[in-house]
């Protein structure tokens, strides 16, 4: 395939587009190294821990390092998209995507590595509802981008990238970290890079609520497509949240699994109520609403 022209020297960059704000926060927020990281409190306090209290950050990391390795894998197809058809803003933000969850792999491995060691095979906190988002839903909705780019095959990535795995099930993860260890004041070097891991992923939300909106403002009927897709998921998300409370007879740090499914039915409904008001909107609606969103910093 050839090309015909060039953005760059016809038209220019549309650096108010959301995606564009989003890059130059990138460019500023997002570089910062997992390596340069201070672990030696954490490696201390992960000594006095009890084994329930390991095993539990084990599970939860267990499912993170996994997560962000499995978007890693699996997201070149949705930049590809992008990029045949031209939207340039846009694929030069999704450009940051992949070198940031690969970059969240990366933290979370050197977590394991440098202070919480881990069992033979973390898989083994991989229970089916995980399996079912991570090891199927997520790469079968990406992976079929390669053959179907029409904009509900979009809407079926998104929702399952950006709307349940970051929006939900990461965000609930990041709840339970912060909850267990701020309250303790334990491991500072793991809650410093969940919190820089977590600006990361709000700007990757804000990009989805973008993306999602656009398309159903182009294209209202596909409303019934992105709910489909988001009430398809939900279940296993929750039924992710379930499963780590089930595990333990005493939860650890004194977590309550109700607490977690309110936090996470919140994330869900929030974003569900945001991509509704796209249906009817205008691409200018679409870009105004968006900004509000990344200035907030309230993905």
């Amino acid at each position: 395939m050839s090309h015909n022209s060039f953005a760059t020297t016809t038209r220019g960059l549309k650096r108010d587009l959301p995606p564009m704000r989003l890059y130059e926060k990138a460019k500023k927020l997002g570089i910062w190294n997992p390596s340069e990281l201070d672990f030696s409190k954490d490696r201390a306090d992960w000594e006095n821990m009890s084994a329930p209290e390991q095993d539990l950050i084990w599970r939860l990391c267990g499912m993170f390092v996994s997560g962000e390795e499995a978007v890693t894998l699996d997201l070149l197809p949705l930049i590809a998209v992008i990029a045949a058809e031209g939207r340039i803003e846009e694929e030069m933000y999704l450009t940051t995507f992949l070198f940031e969850e690969a970059k969240h792999t990366d933290f979370f491995q050197r977590f394991l590595d440098e202070v919480a060691g881990s069992p033979p095979d973390l898989s083994r906190y991989h229970d089916d509802n995980y399996r079912f988002i991570f090891y199927d839903a997520l790469p079968a909705a990406l992976q079929n981008l390669r053959q179907d780019s029409s904009p509900s095959a979009q809407i079926r990535a998104s929702v399952t990238y950006n709307m349940v795995v970051e929006g939900v099930l990461a965000e609930t993860g990041y709840h339970a970290f912060f909850s267990m260890l701020e309250r303790n004041n334990l491991m500072p070097g793991l809650r410093k890079g969940i919190s820089l891991l977590k600006q990361d992923e709000s700007r990757h939300i804000a990009y989805g609520i973008y993306l999602l909106s656009r398309l159903v403002a182009v294209e209202p009927g596909l409303w019934d497509e992105l709910q489909t897709a988001m009430n398809t998921l939900l279940p296993a998300a929750i039924g992710v949240i379930g499963d780590t409370f089930a595990a333990y007879e005493i939860v650890p740090f004194g977590l309550v699994e109700e607490d977690f499914i309110n936090f996470a039915m919140d994330q869900f409904s929030k974003r569900s109520e945001r991509l509704e008001k796209a249906r009817g909107a205008s691409l200018a609606e679409i870009n105004h609403a968006t900004q509000a969103i990344i200035e907030s910093g309230d993905s």
